[in-house]
């Protein structure tokens, strides 16, 4: 490649992205956690895709105000949003392990994989910082069906720039996030 503004060649390196070692006990524990949560609250619209952007909103806010994300996991891009790719391969060892189950649901004219806690909470798994994000995030999104969090985290910065099943970068954060955002909506009770 060469220079518009002189002749010489310009080597461009890539940038290499942040990346967090994955707590698979705090991830467990937050799915936990969100599962009771749902269920306390009655909360029908809570199936695969809203604990996707449960997880991705905790994990990035959590980055954004600690400097860390609370489970270290690693969000793609897909088209209903971000999602963890750590979370099929996890949420199958918490089926075999007896910690959850999942329950098949017809929710209007979808399908819904709603995940059913069979154990507690570890609450020591988690920080008093982290477990007020949990709580933020959960209340925040508790009234939104999956289709709106998704629609919510399609105006992320994080999830725009990303190609197709591409790794949403941590600290994409930090861009200015489109008006209505999910992460402007949270995040603006404590940053």
């Amino acid at each position: 490649m060469q220079c518009n503004y002189c002749w010489m060649p310009v080597m461009i390196e890539p940038v290499k992205m942040l990346s967090f070692k994955f707590d698979e006990t705090k991830f467990r524990n937050a799915i936990i956690y969100f599962a009771h949560r749902s269920d306390e609250m009655n909360d029908q619209w809570f199936g695969a895709v809203k604990l996707n952007k449960l997880l991705y909103y905790t994990d990035f806010i959590a980055y954004r105000r600690l400097g860390a994300p609370i489970t270290g996991a690693t969000y793609q891009k897909l088209a209903e949003g971000p999602a963890p790719k750590e979370l099929v391969p996890v949420r199958r060892r918490m089926v075999a392990d007896e910690a959850i189950r999942l329950e098949i649901r017809h929710v209007f004219n979808h399908t819904q994989q709603r995940i059913v806690p069979l154990k507690d909470v570890d609450t020591s798994a988690f920080s008093p910082d982290e477990f007020e994000i949990l709580d933020e995030v959960m209340d925040t999104l508790r009234h939104k069906t999956a289709a709106e969090v998704s629609d919510m985290s399609h105006k992320e910065a994080g999830w725009i720039i990303a190609r197709d099943r591409e790794v949403i970068p941590y600290e994409s954060t930090w861009l200015d996030p489109v008006p209505n955002s999910g992460e402007q909506e949270i995040d603006h009770l404590n940053v």
